[in-house]
């Protein structure tokens, strides 16, 4: 389903005058971990659809168990959320904050006879529930009257049982098709501290109970969630016709989106995070949005990717290379385009005699070939450089386009080269040196046209180039799912080769001082970005985003 027929049923809505309020809708995370790619995908669809009707999005944490939450986590998500781009304002609420209310619907169900405690333990609930085809038993406890439920339930509030003894059940139909209405519960006690509320309460209402009743006190008017809750819409809607809501919100529901070779499970991520297979909640092999910022995802490729993905109606698997594809759209013509070479080979060009006096000079090359807007920069050239090893074959293959022995070459922006000798560590006969030479007559941007070469390389004046770290990442996963069975574990799924750091990298020196999260295409190797955590004043060290090369582009 694409959001143009979400568009229109709202739009029915609004036209046909059902809501007297405008457009409302809501992001409910609870927080107890950090958003991921799927996270945005919800974030997203919300605030796109309350955008495209000047309606009202709201950010409202599900706080309503003190027994994972943290203050942490709150200021994580609403970090996350703003740089994504969908700021809800001033709308950010706390379910935590409806507590008294919340408790006050709880009271309205005891007394219209809609709600009862029930002292089975949580092992016989799940017993008396029955099967998806056998029906479930009624509670010996279903039955007590309204005035015993309701000093019961004051009791309950009052912290006079201990935790799991006692549970407030809505009275249904415990032969229901849709298990979700047989007798669902609706408050538990726990004795455990709440990250806001501190010891005010020891009851806690469970989500589906409390959810409607918050989307109902701050107008929401469309609840769109994932499509797990789709069973539970009508317990939804049970709870707020039987509280009697004027202009109740309807909940609808969209499919899941999953990435290939990531993990998007918040349990599955918390393993990773907790056995140390994994840097940390940041690592950039993750899809939570701080790791996906760090390796240098933009908000805009990921807006792009949600876009493009569109209203999915069933849980569905997407490629990952589809949101690699939209970010190397989003930098294709923001990126300044540099020159780094990733794994060294010393060139010397022994007749470079410099220009001016100098054992140097300064050649412009542009920043950015797509756009030239960025415009140019001043390239510092000499006559010992470094080159990639991999451009160097000594005894080329067929089809080696780039530098051999007695070949030519072009350095980007720069000379063409030759290869006159090799020069090789007399132990290990590996290849330490080139030895080249240059003709000042095939300067680039001199009209000289007199012969042409098949090969152009990038390069980094040796005297200049900028020494740094870089990481190369790969899907974190051998395939797309966890550990499968009780015997399986991390390490049998994880991709050997997720990362590999290259050390003391040549880069070009307008990279010096880069700012954390800056980003730049090298000339080659693909889209890069300064590490925010790693690097620094002293050492500078990048994550490669995505290489050049478009899978997606090959698949669609």
């Amino acid at each position: 389903m694409k959001r143009t027929i979400w568009r229109k049923l709202i739009r029915e809505d609004v036209e046909g005058g059902v809501y007297s309020r405008a457009v409302c809708t809501r992001f409910p995370p609870e927080p107890n971990g950090y958003l991921h790619i799927g996270s945005a995908f919800a974030i997203h669809t919300n605030y796109d659809m309350a955008r495209r009707f000047n309606g009202v999005f709201n950010l409202r944490f599900d706080d309503t168990n003190p027994l994972k939450e943290d203050m942490e986590y709150v200021k994580a998500i609403i970090e996350d959320i703003e740089w994504l781009g969908c700021s809800p304002g001033e709308h950010i609420y706390y379910g935590s904050d409806y507590s008294e209310q919340i408790y006050s619907s709880a009271v309205a169900l005891i007394r219209k006879g809609k709600a009862y405690v029930c002292d089975l333990s949580p092992e016989e609930v799940t017993a008396f529930r029955g099967t998806l085809t056998e029906p479930g038993t009624n509670s010996p406890y279903r039955e007590r009257t309204v005035e015993e439920n309701l000093s019961l339930f004051s009791g309950m509030r009052n912290g006079e049982y201990p935790s799991g003894s006692r549970v407030l059940r809505a009275k249904i139909d415990m032969g229901s098709p849709n298990i979700n209405l047989r007798d669902p519960i609706l408050y538990r006690i726990l004795h455990a501290e709440h990250y806001r509320t501190g010891e005010a309460w020891c009851i806690y209402p469970l989500y589906d109970f409390a959810h409607p009743i918050q989307d109902a006190i701050e107008g929401v008017t469309h609840s769109l969630c994932s499509l797990e809750f789709k069973d539970h819409r009508p317990l939804y809607e049970w709870v707020l016709n039987e509280l009697e809501t004027a202009e109740a919100p309807k909940q609808r529901e969209f499919g899941r989106v999953n990435l290939t070779g990531v993990v998007t499970s918040k349990r599955y991520l918390r393993q990773l995070v907790a056995g140390n297979y994994v840097e940390g909640w940041d690592d950039p092999r993750l899809p939570t949005l701080r790791g996906l910022r760090r390796r240098g995802f933009t908000p805009e490729s990921i807006k792009s990717f949600v876009l493009g993905i569109g209203m999915v109606r069933n849980q569905t698997m997407v490629d990952f290379s589809m949101l690699e594809h939209s970010l190397r759209q989003d930098l294709k013509a923001k990126a300044p385009s540099v020159m780094a070479v990733l794994d060294p080979l010393k060139v010397v060009i022994t007749n470079y005699s410099g220009q001016a006096g100098e054992n140097f000079e300064l050649l412009e090359i542009d920043n950015n070939s797509e756009n030239p807007e960025l415009g140019t920069r001043k390239v510092p050239f000499s006559g010992v450089v470094y080159i990639e090893r991999e451009d160097f074959m000594e005894e080329p293959s067929p089809g080696f386009r780039r530098l051999t022995t007695g070949g030519e070459v072009r350095l980007k922006g720069a000379y063409i080269i030759k290869c006159n000798e090799v020069v090789k560590d007399a132990a290990t006969g590996e290849i330490t040196e080139l030895r080249c030479t240059y003709d000042l007559e095939t300067k680039s941007g001199s009209g000289f046209n007199g012969r042409k070469v098949k090969g152009t390389l990038h390069w980094v004046s040796a005297g200049h180039g900028i020494r740094a770290d870089v990481y190369l990442y790969e899907k974190l996963l051998k395939d797309n799912e966890g550990p499968k069975g009780d015997t399986g574990t991390w390490g049998d799924v994880i991709n050997p080769d997720s990362v590999k750091l290259l050390k003391n990298c040549l880069l070009e020196p307008f990279v010096e001082g880069a700012l954390p999260e800056a980003k730049f295409q090298f000339m080659r190797h693909g889209y890069f970005c300064a590490d925010s955590k790693r690097s620094g004043e002293d050492r500078l060290v990048f994550n490669r985003i995505v290489p050049l090369k478009d899978s997606w582009k090959g698949k669609k």
